[in-house]
């Protein structure tokens, strides 16, 4: 129960940090949206502004429009007045010589006629006469100015543009000069009254114009502010909306990061075991036909692994496959990679219980080595890893009386030849077959010698009638085996070595094996050199020493292999009576002389020691 329920927890808090990530997105869309909604509104004015300033350039333009044709009306006007003046000026002073010439003929002919007439009146009369006809001249003269400075006022009246000039009118009369110098006065007078209505209108217009252009300037600098202040805005909403977009893509960035290092984390943790300190057995079913995908969700919901999505990706990145169906006993500290090895291995047909762990009694080891191997579990690479037996457990009950009765009532074809306690160092030795033995939760000592020696009974079965009809008995056949054992290391050196010991045997020939001294001064399995080996004392008193006995030894000096065995129950047809191995290559000489023996011996081990 306390699986499923963490399963819950575990999946409640998948889904909460699932919400979590949906409702910060979504306040990211909603705070994008007012911004995109705010940049709308702002865009919006500026539009207004452009639109304000398009209004006030095109007023301005149409002013400088105004202000260009009055100019060049006024311009068209003064030209105009310059022409009429220049006209009438010409004009005037054609009529000023004409009335000039006549006023010269009609002062001489007056001066003629006063001539004349006065040849017949008197002295004073002619005098007041001709100063009457002066007078009138002079008034005719005069008149005639008065009308020349008249249409002078009329032409200057007509033109508002400028001044006119005055041109003088030469005076051929010099009685006429006083005239004509007040005439001009008054003309100056006359133009210089005339002309500053039109100076006022200019001064007028000129200072209607610069209204109008400090007003566009005013304009201009107006939508200028506005520009700038449309382009300060926009600048400044620019920066907002680049610190959003920053914070926007800075958030996503984070929440992918995270979502990453989760992911990333959630293999690593669906990939190492569930819990290692947990080596309690949970029995599975993989049905048949079951694909990766189906596997997984069997082991996840077993609590074996935390994650089935997982294991199916996994195992097909790691090219796992050829999973075999059947029932299996794992454990929640197994690996990903250890489970799915142990699937690879296959099942079995019906449920069975929990392994533990495991024992290795590799081929030829001996009871004392044996006793050290049953305290490790070889399940696993750590060499910390221990079964729950103990070495001295092993050894005193491997050597109880009680028990070993026990056992040869069990599997009396196997154990009804044993030594004899007192002839044998262990009566059990060379009976415990090398295996690999699983043991589970109520295993014990008892049962795990019983399994053994089982195996070995097992093996043996097949070769119980060929021993009873060969005349010899299965502890001769596994006292031979151990040496043959030790001294081969191929199946057909196994079958020549076999032939070597059973001629040595006929011909009532000691052993001369190494293997049993070693085994006599327990040695047997420990690492000695060339040298101590070559060395060895062969007069040591043992019922082992088979070179000073002829014939076996009491019993097996370590636990034969199956090929030993069989070389042992079926050996080579050969006449050899030695045999040595070169000490550093392993090959195998065989001689059936010593003295062929003895070169073989100089050859491949004394000179290789030297």
């Amino acid at each position: 129960m306390t699986d499923f329920k963490d399963d819950g927890q575990e999946s409640q808090k998948k889904m909460s940090f699932k919400e979590h990530i949906l409702a910060e997105l979504e306040k990211a869309n909603q705070i994008r949206k007012e911004k995109e909604e705010e940049l709308l509104r702002q865009d919006l004015k500026a539009e207004e502004l452009k639109m304000k300033e398009r209004e006030a350039e095109e007023a301005r333009q149409k002013t400088i429009v105004l202000y260009n044709d009055y100019q060049e009306e006024m311009a068209k006007s003064t030209e105009n007045s310059q022409d009429s003046v220049h006209e009438s000026e010409q004009e005037t002073e054609n009529q000023s010589e004409m009335d000039a010439n006549e006023s010269l003929l009609g002062f001489e002919e007056s001066s003629i006629s006063s001539e004349s007439e006065g040849l017949e009146t008197s002295e004073n009369d002619g005098s007041e006469e001709i100063d009457s006809q002066s007078f009138s001249h002079s008034e005719s003269a005069f008149g005639s100015d008065d009308s020349q400075e008249s249409e002078k006022v009329s032409l200057v009246g007509s033109d508002l543009s400028e001044t006119i000039p005055f041109t003088p009118i030469t005076i051929l009369n010099p009685a006429d000069i006083g005239f004509v110098l007040e005439d001009e006065q008054e003309a100056e007078t006359s133009e210089s009254t005339t002309s500053q209505p039109v100076q006022d209108e200019q001064a007028h217009f000129t200072s209607d114009t610069d209204i109008n252009q400090d007003e566009a300037s005013e304009a201009s600098h107006a939508v200028g502010g506005l520009v700038k202040k449309r382009y300060s805005k926009r600048q400044e909403t620019d920066r907002v909306a680049k610190k959003i977009s920053m914070v926007l893509i800075s958030s996503i960035l984070a929440i992918v990061v995270i979502i990453a290092l989760a992911s990333s984390l959630f293999v690593y943790n669906a990939v190492n075991p569930v819990d290692k300190k947990d080596n309690k057995y949970v029995q599975v079913e993989i049905p048949a036909g079951s694909g990766n995908k189906l596997i997984g969700q069997v082991l996840e919901e077993n609590g074996l692994i935390k994650s089935g999505t997982v294991f199916n990706f996994y195992t097909k990145f790691k090219n796992f496959s050829n999973f075999q169906s059947g029932y299996y006993n794992l454990q929640k500290s197994m690996s990903l990679d250890e489970i799915a090895r142990a699937l690879q291995k296959g099942g079995t047909d019906k449920p069975t219980k929990p392994v533990l762990g495991k024992i290795l009694i590799p081929e030829g080891y001996t009871i004392k080595q044996i006793s050290k191997a049953v305290t490790d579990n070889s399940n696993t690479k750590s060499t910390k890893d221990k079964t729950p037996f103990k070495s001295q457990d092993f050894l005193n009950l491997i050597q109880d009386e009680t028990f070993i009765k026990e056992m040869v009532k069990k599997y009396p074809r196997l154990l009804s030849s044993l030594p004899k306690k007192e002839d044998a160092i262990y009566q059990l030795e060379g009976y415990l077959f090398p295996a690999t033995y699983d043991y589970y939760k109520d295993t014990d000592i008892r049962s795990l010698i019983d399994e053994m020696l089982a195996t070995t009974d097992a093996t043996l079965s097949p070769y119980y009638d060929s021993i009873e009809a060969s005349g010899k008995t299965v502890n001769e056949v596994l006292t031979l085996a151990s040496l043959v054992e030790k001294e081969g290391s191929t199946d057909e050196d196994r079958r020549d070595i076999a032939s070597v010991f059973y001629n040595r045997l006929q011909n009532g020939m000691a052993l001369q094996s190494n293997i049993a001294i070693l085994y006599a001064m327990n040695k047997l399995g420990d690492k000695t050199t060339l040298a101590e080996d070559a060395a060895i004392d062969t007069t040591i008193k043992s019922p082992y020493n088979i070179y000073t006995n002829t014939g076996l030894m009491p019993g097996p000096v370590d636990s034969p292999s199956l090929s030993a065995i069989d070389a042992t129950v079926k050996p080579a047809n050969t006449d050899y009576l030695y045999f040595v191995a070169n000490v550093k290559t392993g090959e195998v000489f065989y001689a059936k002389t010593y003295e062929a023996h003895s070169a073989n011996v100089e050859k491949y081990v004394n000179n290789q020691i030297q």
